[in-house]
């Protein structure tokens, strides 16, 4: 649980809400279909992914480098750029709760948070830690984003015909939620998680499936909860504030109340996906030196200010967090096309089999996120 939820938290951050609040207010009801949609695939994707990569005992840059020699080092160059990009929306986020919960300073908000990330990593037990750092905030974000739905009072029919019968579809929605769900870094961190602990192996496989699907269902609840939470301010004709729409759907909501609620969320929300996108990111290169491998707490250490360091110079834009999902949506059919091609060779999963409607739904999982790439950037380029 430790590991799903690991994984759970890290998707969950600032982008995570702007994501969220932006498209439930541009698709109203439809986007229950996204999410049911994208939890699926979110699933297909995951299991996959970490079957593979926990049976081969292999970190996920290894095995693209079995696949296909220098293929692992391209995978870790473009893992690390969509981690550092969550990373500043991250560091964004913590500045952005702790202001909103004390109205202290964003920037010196940020400061400290980013000192206690550092916390984190350098206590001594740190993986133990890290488990319990992100089950005890992510439960906590659950239930206050709970109330919030509820004071709404969201029309909950509409939204569930639409989740089967949508009347409208967006790809680029798509691609960003399953791209900040199991894109890029995010899917590795539970799995890679895993492989510190020492689950591994063929035997431990029922356990990683459970670890696996909790983790996206875990997200799913929160993803739910708080589309409810949006479409409710919506479909009462409010408009939500655009330098910071999550943050109107809890203050328009549930009042003041709610609004120190968007505080402890966000701050919350940002400061595990801080942990576990600085974590995950360097442990996408931890295999290739033993320099790395002796020093990753000072890298992580790097990863953490550095992040600090360019939200404090540059700022907190919205359109950064979408990006970064879009961004990371864009990664997932490559790692994922390396883990299936990875599923049928012995060299990496000796006797191993994997499943093969596992391996079919995976592929149906590259194909999708394939047109939807191609649907996306041709958006973005007209």
């Amino acid at each position: 649980m430790g590991a799903a939820f690991l994984m759970a938290t890290s998707a969950i951050g600032p982008g995570f809400l702007t994501q969220t609040a932006v498209f439930t207010s541009q698709l109203r009801a439809n986007f229950g279909f996204i999410i049911l949609a994208t939890i699926l695939l979110d699933i297909a994707a995951q299991l996959n992914i970490w079957r593979v990569v926990a049976v081969s005992s292999l970190r996920a840059q290894d095995i693209a480098n079995t696949v296909l020699p220098g293929l692992g080092y391209v995978l870790a160059a473009l893992i690390m750029l969509g981690g550092l990009a969550f990373n500043i929306g991250n560091i964004a986020g913590c500045g952005m709760g702790l202001n909103v919960l004390m109205g202290m300073n964003t920037e010196t908000a940020a400061l400290i948070s980013c000192v206690i990330a550092l916390g984190v990593f350098w206590m001594k037990e740190a993986g133990p830690v890290m488990d319990i750092f992100s089950k005890l905030l992510g439960i906590l974000m659950i239930l206050l984003t709970m109330y919030v739905a509820i004071s709404s009072q969201p029309p909950v029919g509409e939204a569930l015909m639409r989740a089967f019968a949508p009347a409208q579809f967006d790809a680029k929605a798509m691609i960003t939620l399953v791209g900040g769900t199991v894109g890029g870094y995010i899917s590795f961190a539970g799995v890679h998680r895993l492989l510190d602990a020492g689950i591994k192996g063929e035997s431990y496989m029922r356990q990683v499936n459970n670890s696996a699907v909790s983790g996206i269902v875990i997200t799913g609840i929160m993803r739910s909860i708080l589309f409810l939470a949006a479409l409710g301010v919506v479909a009462a004709g409010y408009n939500l504030d655009k330098d910071n729409p999550a943050a109107a759907v809890f203050k328009i909501a549930a009042g003041d109340i709610g609004y120190r609620f968007f505080g402890v969320v966000m701050w919350s929300a940002a400061i595990t996906s801080v942990v576990g996108a600085a974590y995950t990111s360097v442990s996408f290169i931890r295999s290739f030196h033993p320099l790395i491998e002796k020093y990753q707490r000072y890298l992580i250490s790097v990863v953490i200010v550095f992040s600090t360091v360019v939200f404090i110079s540059v700022g907190k834009p919205v359109q950064l967090l979408v990006a970064a999902g879009a961004l990371n949506g864009l990664i997932l059919p490559l790692s994922l096309s390396v883990i299936l091609l990875a599923a049928g060779n012995k060299k990496i999963i000796g006797n191993y089999r994997h499943p093969k409607w596992m391996q079919a739904a995976g592929w149906v999982v590259v194909a999708i996120m394939l047109w939807l790439s191609v649907a996306t950037i041709v958006e973005w380029l007209g």
